[in-house]
Parts: C-alpha cells; structure tokens; sequence
C-alpha cells in the first residue's frame, strides 16, 4: 500500500492506496474542498459568502452540497452541531490560522448562540439573515474524508487530523492510548484539547457550544464514535462532547459506539463495549 501524507484545512491528511495516482486525485479534491471552505483564505466562498450583504445568495454546488449536510447535521443533533457559529469562534477569539494565533490581552467578544433556523436551502439559492457568520467545519471534514475514498480502490483509507473513513480492515490508532482494528466506515474524534488558546488570560477553545455561543464546558476532554461514514461519526462524536455526561446514553440510543476521555481515563458507552465484545468495531 502507497502511503501519501499533506497539510490541508489546517490538518494532515493520509491516504492509504494502492497507487501514487490515486493518491494525487485525493489531494487535489481536498485543496479545493479548503479553497471552497476556509475561514483564513480571503478569496473562498464560505468567505465571500459570509461578507454578502444580502439575505439571498447562489452558492456553487460543492457549497450547497455541504450546507445541506450541515443542516441535516443540526436537524439530527438537535442544534449541537451548529453551521452558524462563525460568529461564536471569531468572539472567542479565532479570528486567525490556529498556527498563528497567541496570547490576546483583549476580552472575548458578547457570546453569540447559533441559530440554524434561520438558514434555508433551495437548491443553490442560500438564505439567511444579514450578519450570520457561516462555519461548516462542523460537516466539511467528514464530507471530504467520505469523498476521497470513493476515489480509491478497495483496501484504502483517509484520515484527516485522526478522523477516517475506510473500505477495508485497518488499525487505528486511539486517543489517550490504545487502538482499535476497524472493518470499514468512519472514526472520528471531537475534542477540546487540540485547539487551546488564551484569550483575555482565559483559555478557549475551538468546540462551540451552539446553546451558549461559548467554547463548550463539556466534562470531556476527546470523544471518539464509530459509525457508516467519517460524517455521521464526527457529526455524532461532536454532538456527544457537547452533551457531556449524558453523551454516552445519547449514543447508545442511536446505536453508536463511543469512547470518553477525561483526565487520562477512558470511559466507553455500552455500544462501544458490545461491539469489543463480539467482534472487532464494523461501522
């Protein structure tokens, strides 16, 4: 197998194919994917869209694409998983690349709670008030990662920032130690420890919480879901950091294994501890 490694949206992506051409197609989908989606590129859409004064835009159909999958995304979730917390992540002070972001002595901005009722689809025609601030990172990930490896034949993978979708066995590496022999679909982690920074001397970070505008409170530090595909798991793995204790029982319901860090420990949900049980996780 051709392992390929590159930096984009802000993370490594690996790819894991039997062919170096392959491997380019990959990467090509994905610097588009973040010229489209980035919040620190000035020309992208999500950008030019954000900046439009106007309630009503046509967006081009890879971003229609992904705001429908972000609207699903908040339907399923209740709103946890958010597509208008732009706001909420510059009050917080992520207004830059996360390389470049330091100590600000300034204060956070007014929190800024989602509100994702307010935004309508039809077909390539966006709505949504004057002023919302778009962030797909929410979808986009997952999206792409699901993407990629259609490109590739059997016995791939991708993995974006630890988050991945397969067609074939692989072994996966755990947060907080461990791993795990995956047969096919999509792991992914959501987390408050990655993206830390400080912010009128308080610490932030990236995870919104959609009910508050503010970085999540959560009790976890990372959340890893099993699930089909790298969306529906990065989709549920951030809605259950986001629920805090009661994230395990919002799992089990759906079916969908989880594990739980918290200070070094790892807690995992009874679907997680079935599925260890019987056989290895087949998402």
């Amino acid at each position: 197998m051709s392992r390929s490694a590159f930096r984009a949206m802000g993370v490594e992506v690996v790819v894991g194919a039997e062919d170096e051409a392959s491997c380019d197609a990959v990467r090509r989908l994905v610097y588009r994917w973040d010229s489209v989606f980035s919040r620190f590129r000035e020309g992208s859409e999500l950008n030019r869209v954000n900046a439009s004064s106007s309630e009503l835009v046509v967006v081009s159909e890879t971003f229609a694409r992904a705001v429908r999958a972000a609207l699903a995304a908040a339907r399923a979730t209740d709103g946890l998983v958010d597509p208008t917390v732009g706001a909420a992540l510059l009050a917080a002070g992520y207004d830059r690349g996360f390389e470049l972001l330091g100590a600000d002595p300034r204060p956070t901005g007014s929190p800024v709670p989602g509100t994702w009722r307010s935004v309508s689809l039809a077909g390539r025609l966006l709505s949504r008030p004057q002023g919302t601030a778009l962030d797909l990172n929410g979808v986009v990930k997952g999206l792409v990662v699901d993407e990629a490896l259609r490109l590739l034949p059997e016995r791939s993978f991708v993995s974006a920032g630890g988050d991945l979708a397969t067609n074939s066995q692989v072994v996966v590496a755990l947060p907080g130690g461990g791993a795990l022999r995956l047969e096919s679909g999509g792991l992914a982690t959501s987390g408050q420890t990655g993206r830390r920074w400080l912010r009128g001397g308080v610490e932030q970070h990236h995870v919104i919480d959609p009910r508050t505008g503010r970085p999540s409170c959560s009790r976890w530090d990372e959340v890893t879901v099993a699930a089909s595909s790298c969306l529906s798991a990065d989709v549920a793995a951030r809605a259950a950091f986001l629920l805090s204790d009661e994230g395990p029982g919002w799992l089990d319901e759906r079916g969908l294994p989880g594990r739980f860090l918290a200070d070094g420990t790892a807690f995992e949900n009874d679907a997680w501890r079935l599925a260890l049980s019987s056989e290895p996780i087949a998402a």
